[in-house]
């Protein structure tokens, strides 16, 4: 009886002391924007979905992609089933499985992340220099470079066009270097059907490669590779859209609105328990549970004994 209740006192204990959850991984990468040219900073901003912008620095000071970026900043992310994380479905589990999603003609959506999500609700992915205005990437998450000391950006695009996608909200430029001149990084287009090729470092000043030749080649979505021709011998990508590239820069970077935080937006795991029907009083009803029965185990015994001493 004593180890029963030893137990249930672990119950209680446990549900009582356990830590606090953060809205993204605190071990990787720091809050706001980075302190120097050597990291790159991170910017999510969930638009119409709702809740804050979110800003994390990801220090790696060495060659990485997009990807490298967005979860060396510390961000929680989801691929799609049938792509992985070549395609990024969602961040801090925004869109969540069982959130609506106000699609045009579509009013209650819900992203699955089977497969590639629609062109009216996606991830958009950007990235700049610093001090620079976004620019929609060409590349996808895994295929293209991120700039040292840039940023890279995603925007949630909510029954928007190519034309219309919106940039991240927040100002490509680090605290400090507000009066620094842009310096944009030239990046060669994909030149290849090839839904694996890599992004290459452009010759200074031409943003073309050695022994490349202009090619003409469909434009994928944030998050996606080049369409893959018929002989590539690969497995087709995800859908493509158009570049939103081609749109007016902003005039002036300042003139976004400022970060906002988000450290301390709920953490995904709480929304994922939420969402699903958990409670955090389960582990104290599981503990009353076993307290109960030990209880009436307790009782039914005595009355058994005593009514074989009768």
């Amino acid at each position: 009886m004593k180890k029963v209740l030893g137990l249930v006192a672990a119950i209680f204990l446990s549900a009582a002391t356990a830590p606090s959850a953060h809205a993204v991984d605190q071990g990787k990468g720091y809050p706001g924007f980075c302190k120097d040219a050597t990291g790159v900073t991170v910017v999510v901003d969930f638009q119409k979905l709702g809740g804050t912008t979110i800003v994390r620095c990801n220090p790696q000071t060495t060659r990485g992609t997009g990807l490298d970026a967005l979860k060396g900043a510390g961000f929680q992310i989801a691929g799609v089933q049938r792509w992985g994380e070549s395609f990024i479905c969602r961040v801090e589990n925004r869109p969540s499985a069982t959130e609506n999603i106000p699609i045009a003609g579509r009013e209650k959506y819900r992203e699955l992340c089977v497969d590639t999500p629609p062109a009216q609700a996606y991830w958009s992915y950007w990235h700049a220099s610093n001090n620079c205005a976004w620019d929609y990437s060409q590349w996808g998450v895994k295929n293209r470079d991120f700039i040292p000391g840039g940023f890279e950006g995603w925007s949630f695009s909510l029954n928007a066009t190519a034309q219309s996608n919106p940039v991240p909200r927040v100002s490509a430029v680090r605290p400090g270097t507000e009066n620094v001149p842009c310096v944009p990084r030239e990046e060669a287009k994909p030149v290849t059907n090839d839904p694996g090729e890599q992004q290459q470092r452009p010759q200074a000043g031409t943003g073309q490669q050695p022994g490349d030749a202009p090619q003409a080649t469909e434009e994928a979505a944030p998050g996606e590779a080049p369409v893959a021709g018929p002989s590539s011998g690969a497995l087709p990508p995800p859908k493509p859209r158009p570049s939103a590239s081609a749109r007016p820069k902003a005039q002036d970077p300042s003139m976004n609105v400022a970060f906002t935080g988000g450290e301390n937006a709920e953490d995904v795991n709480a929304v994922i328990e939420r969402e699903s029907g958990a409670s955090d009083w389960a582990p104290w009803a599981a503990g009353g549970a076993v307290l109960a029965l030990c209880v009436a185990g307790f009782l039914m015994a005595r009355r058994r004994k005593r009514a074989q001493g009768a």
